[in-house]
This record gives C-alpha cells, sequence and structure tokens, in this order.
C-alpha cells in the first residue's frame, strides 16, 4: 500500500531541463567540448552538476575549478525569468492532499535551484516547505545512491516499501530501486527505453499517478 510519495523536482514537478541543457551545451562549447543535445541527455540527464563537469573535463573541456558555482548563478537568473510547471502537477497534489498522503521532493540539483524554479509557484512551494531535500547538500551520497530518497522517507515517517517515487531520469529511477521503492517513470514524450531498462513504470500524464498508486477515480 503507498502511504507516501516522494517527487524528483527537474523534470518532473518544473519544467527546467530545456535551459539547463541550453547553457551546458553553451558553457561546454566556450570551453572546447562541442555536443549535441540528445548526447548530453544521454550522459547527463539525473546527474549533479559537479558529476557533469568531472565528465566534461574527461572529455576535453577546459572548466575552471569554480565552474560549478559560476554555471549555478547563471543557470538560477534564467530559471527565475520563467520555469513552468510540468502539466498535471497542481492537480495531483491537490488529490494527494485530499487522500492524506504526504510527499517530499528529492532532487540532485542544490537548494538554490528548487527556489529559483519552485519559488515562482507560491502556492506550490507552500506545499513542500520542510520537504525539500537536495542530494548534494542534505545527504552524503547523490543519486543513484539511495541516500536522498532513503532520507525523505525518513523525514516523512513512511517505510520505504510503502512509499512510491515519480522520477524522469535513470540515474533517480535507480536510486530508488537501490531504496526499495516503487518507482513511476514520467516519459511525457512516450517511449523512454533507457529509463523502462531500470524497472521504473512508465507513464506520460500526471493525471494517471492517482490510479496507478490505487487512489479511488
Amino acid at each position: 500500500m503507498i502511504k507516501a510519495v516522494i517527487f524528483d523536482c527537474d523534470g518532473v514537478l518544473v519544467d527546467s531541463e530545456p535551459m539547463t541543457f541550453e547553457l551546458l551545451q553553451e558553457e561546454f562549447a566556450a570551453h572546447g567540448l562541442e555536443l549535441e543535445r540528445h548526447e548530453m541527455e544521454g550522459m547527463f540527464i539525473g546527474g549533479t552538476i559537479e558529476g557533469c563537469a568531472m565528465r566534461a573535463r574527461e572529455m576535453g573541456a577546459t572548466l575552471p575549478e569554480d565552474w560549478a558555482d559560476h554555471y549555478y548563478t547563471t543557470l538560477c537568473e534564467r530559471l527565475r525569468a520563467g520555469t513552468p510547471l510540468m502539466a498535471g502537477v497542481p492537480e495531483l497534489l491537490e488529490r494527494l492532499d485530499a487522500a492524506g498522503i504526504p510527499y517530499a521532493v528529492g532532487s540532485n540539483g542544490r537548494h538554490v535551484k528548487m527556489d529559483a524554479t519552485l519559488g515562482q509557484h507560491p502556492e506550490i512551494r507552500a506545499k513542500l516547505e520542510g520537504r525539500l531535500f537536495s542530494g548534494q547538500e542534505d545527504v552524503v551520497r547523490p543519486k543513484p545512491a539511495p541516500d536522498l530518497y532513503l532520507h525523505c522517507a525518513a523525514v516523512l515517517g513512511v517505510a520505504p516499501e510503502h512509499c512510491v517515487v515519480i522520477e524522469d531520469s535513470p540515474p533517480g529511477a535507480d536510486a530508488a530501486a537501490a531504496a526499495g521503492m516503487r518507482c513511476l517513470g514520467y516519459a511525457p514524450q512516450g517511449e523512454y527505453p533507457k529509463l523502462a531498462a531500470t524497472g521504473a513504470e512508465l507513464f506520460t500524464d500526471m493525471a494517471q499517478v492517482p490510479a496507478l498508486i490505487g487512489l479511488p477515480a
């Protein structure tokens, strides 16, 4: 029985990934590494920005040591200019509230990024007060380690086997599996073989979630 829902943030609650990858592409190109968008998504989606930097340096990018901090500053400026919620998120949170099912957010992004995106949507941000957690700042190991999702479950006071995670990336789905949690894989564009290969149950619309977790129609 599902007693709690844990959300990833980017690409699940907020549509921040287009700007994130646009800036990554610009930054890597400025430091000698040309990559196509689809290549970057395959390599970096769901990871930390520090992990992206490490991989990019291995591929020849001449990123300075303080690059990650510079990147976050620039990215948050862009995100604050306008980051929409993913379709169906307000309605899903209302259903969970009505059913008395608690929820939390576990993101590999920093808190400053979640503040930049979710802060634009005060009603949603208010629902998440005290339940926003960062894999870079609140636990020892980010996803795909299970630490972040186990931390979310502990704060909610729900055993891992009674939690469901909503993810859009293979590293996040792997983290859910490692934590012993069921994972719903959000794939709004349809097929997503890499995400499905993790064992995540794919779905395409947030309106499908209540039925998937057993809430009455």
